[in-house]
């Protein structure tokens, strides 16, 4: 996280409160126009199990398969970040300062998931099942790694925007608090996201696609065998 933008504003206001508690203009806006709030919400889009495409389909949904492997199963989302800015505003001719109470609205969520299973593997048959549990693993993953984000980011929210006005010259605090949400809080949030896929990654090791080529007694390679040809 880069240093507060407003960071200049509030030393020199510390400095010309010195004397006192409190500035006028501190005053003036602790008093009357609010404290600064961050509401952070998160929204669960569900899932759905897709069994049109096939197993060659999957694979060139993802580019970085390893050259002479095949994706059977896939479970595709995106994370999506939304940070709304709003806030009271005062300003203080005088000292050349303004104050903004911002509110800040974050939303997370995800794409509604889709879960791919190859249409090479009937619904009914144990190979299914098995890339079905697998895919499953990375749903759960998803929908339990959304709680732990949205509890870190508010916990950084609001030490950051909950409590007293921000202060800045006359003219440039709505310029600054946006600056920092764009320069700063976006990129933090979806780094944040992104590390669900890190644990995505973890499930998806050579031993667990081993394990999965042979399962169900080979059923998986024995279904694979005559789309591969006639592909």
């Amino acid at each position: 996280m880069q240093p507060w933008l407003f960071a200049a504003a509030l030393s020199l206001l510390a400095s010309a409160a010195s004397a006192q508690t409190r500035t006028p203009l501190q005053a003036r806006c602790e008093d009357t126009i609010g404290e600064s709030i961050s509401v952070l919400s998160t929204r669960e889009q569900g899932y759905r199990i897709d069994n049109t495409r096939s197993f060659y389909d999957l694979t060139r949904l993802m580019p970085s398969v390893r050259r002479g492997s095949w994706v059977l199963g896939l479970t595709h989302t995106e994370a999506r970040v939304r940070i709304k800015v709003d806030g009271r505003m005062l300003a203080d001719p005088a000292t050349g300062y303004e104050c903004v109470a911002p509110r800040i609205d974050v939303s997370l969520d995800y794409a509604p998931i889709v879960v791919y299973v190859s249409r090479e593997f009937p619904p009914a048959s144990c190979a299914y099942r098995e890339v079905l549990a697998h895919e499953m693993r990375h749903l759960t993953t998803y929908q339990t790694f959304m709680p732990k984000a949205e509890a870190t980011v508010r916990a950084r929210l609001a030490a950051r925007f909950a409590g007293k006005p921000l202060y800045a010259p006359i003219g440039q605090a709505r310029g600054l608090l946006q600056r920092e949400i764009d320069r700063s809080w976006m990129p933090y949030i979806k780094g944040e996201m992104a590390k669900v896929e890190v644990l995505q990654a973890a499930i998806d090791t050579p031993q667990e696609y081993a394990r999965l080529g042979k399962v169900c007694a080979g059923e998986v390679q024995s279904l694979l065998r005559p789309a591969r040809r006639s592909g």
